[in-house]
């Protein structure tokens, strides 16, 4: 007889681009105006509203099947402030869970930024910083982007860093913004080695309070086979564990028909281990589940988005969330 997976002491740590959750009110410090009621995207406390529904409800799905209970970690992306990350935690989905935020308003002109919810029960937070990168290139005009997350605390007693990331569109051309993604690969890097300069992250045994270990997850704008992830990342003590995630069929989001997987997880080293009660990386997965699909049309199996252009369509996101299993020795 299969022994059930709850069964199992595991946890859900996830990541989940939320495609603009922004609130109904103009902020005049940043490029919100279409994001209002009176804005090119009529955003009125309705829409707002439902999509708050929608994202709680797949949020609260993320894992469950695996774990049978709500997920200890998820970094998001593309979110106004820290409001309506309130406002989205205090969902009747989400709210028995008992979620904290961690979020730091950044420099990104239209004002999205990363951000952390957690588990209080599950995860306790020692530290946590935004990282500021530069993607200015020679002869350019200063370019604000998005800071990284820096997040130190213990998951269940084990030790973990946490890299939220959210990094340059491809906008302009896969090939011309290629190097800001790698410059912010690089710069997340640097603070990698300051974390952990004697590169603990590589050793697969140390004891469960000992260890460095690292998860660097996020919207990297480019996929597992990309300059920026395999060249400036896994080669220094990470695997990619979303990375056979992609395929033909199948990704986290659909441009033209084709699909990416530009939301990852990647670990350290340290967290592919059998070190008694240390808690060692799984499985992953993507969570497209048929409620986060278009259901019909040309667009069929794509992910229901919010708005397509300007066209609301009162989906979810344009992106499917990732997760993956952290199970105890």
């Amino acid at each position: 007889m299969a022994i059930s997976q709850q069964a199992f002491e595991q946890y859900t740590v996830a990541f989940y681009n939320l495609e603009n959750l922004f609130d109904v009110f103009n902020d005049k410090h940043i490029l919100d105006d279409d994001f209002t009621a009176h804005g090119r995207k009529d955003w009125t406390p309705q829409r707002y509203q439902k999509k708050l529904q929608k994202l709680s409800d797949a949020i609260s799905k993320i894992g469950t099947l695996q774990t049978g209970k709500l997920p200890a970690i998820i970094g998001v992306a593309e979110v106004e402030n820290k409001k309506v990350l309130e406002d989205l935690i205090q969902q009747p989905k989400l709210l028995k869970a008992d979620y904290s935020i961690i979020h730091y308003d950044s420099p990104d002109e239209r004002g999205i930024d990363v951000a952390m919810i957690y588990r209080k029960d599950l995860f306790t937070v020692e530290y946590s910083t935004p990282i500021a990168v530069d993607v200015t290139m020679p002869n350019d005009e200063p370019d604000r982007t998005r800071d990284i997350l820096y997040v130190k605390g213990f998951l269940s007693g084990m030790p973990l860093h946490i890299y939220v990331n959210h990094w340059p569109s491809r906008r302009d051309g896969a090939a011309s913004t290629n190097e800001k993604r790698v410059a912010v690969a690089q710069q997340l890097m640097e603070h990698v080695r300051q974390v952990d300069p004697h590169q603990e992250r590589k050793n697969q045994e140390k004891h469960l309070l000992e260890g460095t270990n690292i998860i660097i997850m996020g919207d990297f704008n480019d996929d597992p086979e990309n300059d920026s992830i395999r060249n400036e990342i896994l080669p220094y003590g990470f695997q990619n564990v979303t990375a056979p995630l992609k395929k033909f069929h199948r990704g986290s989001l659909n441009y033209n028909f084709k699909w990416n997987l530009f939301d990852q997880i990647m670990v350290s080293d340290s967290l592919i281990n059998d070190v008694p009660e240390a808690l060692y990386f799984h499985k992953a997965d993507i969570f497209d589940d048929i409620m986060l699909r278009q259901w019909k049309g040309k667009y069929r199996g794509q992910p229901a988005r919010t708005f397509v252009g300007r066209t609301y369509k009162g989906g979810y996101s344009d992106h499917f969330p990732v997760f993956m299993i952290l199970r105890r020795n």
